[in-house]
């Protein structure tokens, strides 16, 4: 039987309030240790992850994978890009699964969390889709594409524009371009949405552009549906494993990121998405 518990946003906060007010360590606390000081391995690894593939990649390892490896793990779906971070600094989860080095970084900063790279796992090239244009050159001036409002997103997504011809971008712009870094639009309007709504989306706009995972639940299938897809080599958008600074060597995230890294995984991977998502192993850079 599979132990994934879905959480709302609501319950979420709720449940990071409870923990800060009680300030005990619980089963799904990484800071939670067994006597003499060492990390209780009996107790299950929880890891948030937003469903799409991450989840699905996190319930592989756990039903084919973690008990032969002597690894108890619960995974907590997420549907956002905020919860599991905050989830993960509180210790009301022990790891996360859903993000990219430069939306990490970003958090970081902003929300002065601490939460580290352990081992990278997979990309999720980002596309350009639409309910009307069936090829990039039919997307013209006085259109409107839609792209994702966060800072790492929202830059990534216009790369991708550039690096297609819609728009030209002002020289050295980097990975937080904005809006306001767009030299020429080509005419073009922009519509700036919360990444998870860019799908539901598409019938009110000419394109969007849309995170793999997002277009993955919502049954695109992003390298036969994409007008337009990031290329993996050299990509800056691998997403990893990641934790709050220090439990790094909790002998249980040990184990799940050598599992995450297997040959198993990265044939799951290759057989379930189709080339959709792609497996990029190795150590992530802190």
């Amino acid at each position: 039987m599979r132990n994934t518990v879905k959480i709302t946003a609501a319950a979420a906060v709720t449940a990071a309030l409870a923990l800060g007010l009680t300030a005990c360590g619980t089963s799904s606390d990484p800071a939670a240790q067994a006597e003499g000081g060492k990390t209780d391995e009996s107790k299950p690894l929880v890891v948030a992850a937003t469903p799409v593939p991450h989840a699905d990649i996190l319930k592989f390892v756990k039903d084919n994978l973690a008990e032969k490896a002597g690894l108890k793990l619960e995974v907590k779906e997420f549907t956002d890009y905020v919860l599991p971070n905050t989830a993960t600094e509180s210790g009301e989860v022990g790891a996360n699964f859903f993000q990219h080095k430069p939306y990490l970084d970003d958090f970081n900063k902003k929300n002065g969390t601490h939460i580290v790279p352990v081992v990278n796992v997979h990309l999720e090239p980002l596309g350009l889709y639409s309910k009307k244009a069936k090829a990039v050159t039919d997307i013209k001036s006085g259109q409107t594409v839609a792209v994702p409002n966060d800072t790492t997103n929202e830059g990534r997504a216009l790369h991708l524009l550039a690096d297609n011809g819609l728009i030209t971008l002002k020289d050295g712009v980097g990975t937080d371009a904005t809006l306001s870094d767009i030299k020429d639009d080509k005419g073009l309007k922009f519509k700036e949405l919360e990444a998870a709504t860019l799908p539901r989306a598409l019938n009110d706009v000419d394109a969007a552009v849309i995170n793999g995972n997002y277009a993955i639940e919502a049954d695109l299938k992003p390298a036969k549906d994409a007008l337009a897809l990031e290329k993996s080599e050299g990509n800056p958008y691998t997403n990893f494993l990641a934790v709050k600074q220090g439990n790094e060597n909790d002998p249980r995230v040990k184990k799940l990121a050598e599992l995450l890294n297997s040959p198993e995984v990265k044939k799951f991977i290759e057989d379930k998405y189709d080339g959709s998502v792609i497996p990029a192993f190795g150590a992530a850079k802190s």
